[in-house]
């Protein structure tokens, strides 16, 4: 069954399908989460290699919610086809481009499973090495993260997963020996904790490091994009990394106040050193250059730590205007009594 337009963020809860729920009983139900963008030739795929993965595993039932970031070309086309074939697929399609952890965000509220997985749309992340990440569960964990001994990326993405590697470790406080990356599985209260967040710009990475620190690694293999190119520029990855260290920290405002301590005792003691050295030697002629070059600095430090107290101040006023992470223009395979409802 399709519905339309809902609002996801403040105040969106989603009831679980129960009669979903008794078929499933038996064994222990897992929820597959797949942001999807500009991927009609490649999503097809990964439901196919995720069937084979399953199947090798018998202890698990499981669910696949696709989510359509909506893509420019006719992935939900291929998202409706496959829904049409099984019940055991959800496509949501989202109204506008909100990003892929606003995708996952929207995706999570339609999970059953007692443990979810979530992973790329383009094939590059192993669906068949699910297993590990499941056993990772098993043992104890509340979040496994799969790690590339060798990521098939260009040299681009691999400079922004550094870069986002040092913010997360910087920011967020990171354990240094922790590998994050897109394909991973969670526990059900991980999950459930991560749909408390109601706020716009949701960053997945940091609801779950300040969720909990039961984390762990699996290793497995990382492959070579087989259609198109990256969804990431790097507009896309600076906007990622700023929503990152602002949503989730309030580091970088005290680091404008150690910064602004550093410049005010420097330029102090820079004017101590001035009248000093009148004193010493009146002859001495005052540097109109390095005080225009002291005044430069001072001002751009100025602007840059206010621009970056806008930037909170702005977020906290769009998040006060109720701006909803993700907004769903239509649903497939999803029951009436998981509809959202606003409380």
């Amino acid at each position: 069954m399709a519905r339309t337009l809902q609002y996801g963020g403040r105040g969106t809860v989603f009831r679980r399908n129960d009669e979903f729920q008794k078929g499933k009983r038996m064994s222990k139900l897992i929820s597959f989460v797949i942001p999807c963008c500009r991927s009609e030739e490649t999503i097809g795929k990964v439901v196919v290699e995720l069937d084979a993965a399953m199947g090798k595993l018998p202890a698990y039932t499981y669910e696949i919610i696709l989510v359509n970031d909506c893509s420019p070309d006719d992935t939900f086309e291929v998202i409706r086809g496959l829904c049409a074939q099984r019940e055991d697929i959800c496509g949501v399609n989202l109204a506008r481009n909100f990003g892929q952890h606003a995708a996952l965000m929207a995706g999570f509220g339609y999970t059953h499973g007692e443990v979810v997985v979530c992973l790329d749309d383009d094939g590059q992340t192993p669906a068949d090495e699910v297993g590990k990440l499941l056993a990772g569960i098993e043992e104890g964990h509340d979040v496994v993260y799969a790690k590339y001994a060798h990521k098939q990326h260009s040299g681009f993405r691999n400079f922004g997963s550094k870069v986002n590697e040092l913010m997360t470790r910087v920011m967020l406080g990171k354990p240094r020996e922790l590998y994050l990356s897109s394909y991973f599985a969670a526990s059900r209260f991980v999950i459930d904790e991560i749909l408390r967040y109601k706020n716009p710009y949701p960053y997945v990475i940091g609801l779950v490091l300040r969720t909990t620190k039961n984390i762990t690694n699996v290793e497995v293999a990382h492959r070579e994009r087989e259609v198109g190119v990256s969804g990431y520029t790097m507009g896309k990855l600076l906007g990622l990394w700023f929503n990152g260290f602002t949503a989730f920290s309030i580091k970088p405002l005290r680091i404008a106040t150690a910064m602004g301590c550093l410049t005010a005792c420097g330029g102090f003691l820079y004017g101590i050193y001035t009248v000093v050295k009148k004193f010493v030697n009146p002859n001495v002629p005052i540097g109109f250059s390095a005080m225009m070059a002291a005044l430069v600095f001072i001002g751009g430090m100025i602007m840059l730590m206010l621009g970056l107290i806008g930037e909170y101040i702005g977020r906290i006023y769009i998040s006060l205007n109720n701006s909803p992470q993700y907004v769903i223009r239509e649903c497939i395979n999803v029951s009436e009594n998981e509809s959202g409802i606003t409380v």
